[in-house]
C-alpha cells in the first residue's frame, strides 16, 4: 500500500468531511468507483476539475487483507488524494472490518459494494446480490463501526434498484437504520445495462430516506448532473463514463479541453502510471475531439513518447 509520507488524520479535516458536505445544501459531485480507471492519478485530474469526492476501484476485501501484494497494487494515495472513500466488495463481516482497520488513516470512509451486476461477483456473493441481504449487509456495517474507532470514519452503500420497488426501500431503510451515512443510487435494476436510468426511483428512495442519498446512472455533463440533483432532491451526483470521457465535466466543460489532456500526461509521468492506463484514459478524452481515421492512428500507439509525440505534433503544446 503505497503513499507520499501520510499522515494519519490527512483525511479527516472537517473541512473535507463527506458528511459535512452532503449536508451544505450544494450539489456534491462524485467520481464513481471504476474498475481500472478511478485510481490515484485519475482522482488527482478530476480533483483539479471541481470533482468534490472520489472513490477508489472497486477491491476485492478478502484480497486485500490477505495479500501485501494486493495491497500494494490496489491501494494508492497520497496527502492530496482527499476526500477519498475506498470501494470494497465483501461478504465477510471480519474480512471487511479488516480491510477497513487497514485504510481507515488514509481515507475518510469505506463504501459496500452492493450494485455491481457482473456475472463473477455475483457469483462470489459481491455485489448487486447483497441487495436481498439486508442481515448481511447490517452485520458488516456493525462489525466495521466496532472495529474502526475513529467515530468519523464513514461506511457507505451503492446499491441498484429490485424490480419492486417497496423492496428497495425497505432495503434501504434498514441500512439506515444499521448506522450507514449515505446511499448511493444506480437507477437501474440488476438486468437493465443501457436501459434508461430510474431517476424517479431515486426521488422515491431519497423521500423515504433521512441519510444523505447520491444519484448515479448516465450523468454526462454539469447540465445533466444538475437536472438529476434538482428532479431527484438527491443530495448529490455520482459520474462514471461521463468523467472519462471529459474529466473537466464538473467544471462545466462540454468537451475535454487541451489543457486537461496536458495535466493528465503531467500527472500521469509524474505518478508512473503504466503505459495502458495511460493511453486508455487518453482515447477516452479524446473520443469527441478526434477523427475516425486520428483515432485509428492515435489508438495504434505503443509506447508513452510516441504518444507524447503525436500529441505535440497535432495540438502544438
Amino acid at each position: 500500500m503505497k503513499n507520499d509520507s501520510i499522515q494519519t488524520t490527512m483525511c479527516q479535516e472537517g473541512k473535507k468531511d463527506p458528511i459535512e458536505m452532503f449536508h451544505s445544501g450544494q450539489l456534491v459531485k462524485v467520481c464513481a468507483p471504476m474498475v481500472r480507471y478511478s485510481k490515484l492519478a485519475f482522482r488527482t485530474l478530476v480533483r483539479k476539475y471541481h470533482c468534490d469526492l472520489c472513490y477508489t476501484p472497486m477491491i476485492v476485501a478478502a484480497d486485500f487483507v490477505r495479500s501485501i501484494k494486493a495491497r500494494d497494487s490496489e491501494f494508492t494515495t497520497n496527502q492530496g488524494d482527499c476526500p477519498l472513500i475506498v470501494q470494497f466488495a465483501a461478504n465477510d463481516a471480519r474480512l471487511l472490518s479488516d480491510a477497513a482497520r487497514i485504510v481507515c488513516p488514509y481515507a475518510n470512509g469505506i463504501d459496500i459494494n452492493c450494485g455491481c451486476p457482473q456475472r463473477w461477483a455475483m457469483a462470489e456473493g459481491y455485489g448487486a446480490c447483497l441487495i436481498n441481504k439486508p442481515e448481511l449487509v447490517r452485520d458488516m456495517v456493525k462489525q466495521v463501526r466496532n472495529q474502526v474507532e475513529n467515530p468519523r470514519f464513514s461506511v457507505s452503500i451503492k446499491i441498484r434498484i429490485h424490480d419492486d420497488l417497496t423492496r428497495t426501500v425497505d432495503f434501504c431503510r434498514k441500512a439506515e437504520a444499521t448506522g450507514v451515512n449515505w446511499i448511493t443510487v444506480h437507477g437501474r435494476t440488476v438486468e437493465e445495462r443501457h436501459q434508461p436510468v430510474h431517476y424517479d426511483a431515486i426521488k422515491i428512495i431519497k423521500e423515504n430516506m433521512s441519510i444523505p442519498v447520491i444519484a448515479n446512472g448516465d450523468i454526462r455533463s454539469l447540465k445533466e448532473a444538475e437536472n438529476v440533483w434538482q428532479i431527484t432532491g438527491t443530495d448529490g451526483v455520482m459520474v462514471a463514463r461521463g468523467l472519462l470521457a471529459n474529466p473537466a465535466m464538473f467544471a462545466g466543460y462540454e468537451e475535454t479541453p487541451l489543457k486537461c489532456i496536458w495535466d493528465w500526461v503531467d500527472i500521469a509521468l509524474e505518478l508512473g502510471t503504466p503505459f495502458m492506463c495511460f493511453h486508455q484514459h487518453l482515447m477516452y478524452m479524446m473520443e469527441k475531439i478526434t477523427s475516425k481515421q486520428e483515432k485509428r492512428i492515435f489508438n495504434a500507439l505503443s509506447s508513452t513518447s510516441a504518444v507524447l509525440d503525436y500529441l505535440t505534433d497535432h495540438y502544438g503544446i
